[in-house]
């Protein structure tokens, strides 16, 4: 397959986790909000906010590759930060909960090293930064 079709394919699986995610956590402020209060966030409405818009917007620059090589990175880092807040050494005692954060802490360091793939492989012909030159 051609490498510009598979970074195009790369960039809408990677933005149809993240375009959603935002859209459901901005219009669901006070779900997104008491889920980050919970884990123990100070001003859980603000943090609820700033990752749902930064969600969105990031997964919408993917989406049409514009800065693919900083929003990726900035992605990378937000996916592993995310596993790890929401994951590492959750489960207390069950071992079947356990199991399920491990895999959801494994998929958020998969994603990440998805879009450091993405942020040194480049968006491909098919995006608005190989328009731009």
């Amino acid at each position: 397959m051609p490498t510009n079709i598979v970074l195009l394919i790369a960039r809408l699986l990677l933005a149809a986790l993240f375009i959603p995610g935002g859209y459901g956590a901005l219009t669901n402020i006070a779900g997104t909000a008491s889920y980050f209060g919970g884990l123990g966030f100070p001003l859980p409405a603000l943090v609820a906010w700033g990752v749902g818009l930064f969600e969105l917007i990031a997964g919408l620059l993917i989406l049409v590759g514009f800065q693919t090589h900083p929003v990726s990175l900035l992605l990378a880092a937000f996916s592993a930060a995310a596993g790890i807040i929401g994951h590492y050494g959750q489960g207390g005692g069950d071992p079947a909960l356990a199991f399920m954060h491990s895999q959801a802490l494994m998929k958020d360091i998969a994603i990440a090293g998805g879009f450091l793939a993405l942020s040194v492989a480049g968006a491909g012909a098919f995006s608005i930064d190989a328009k731009r030159g």
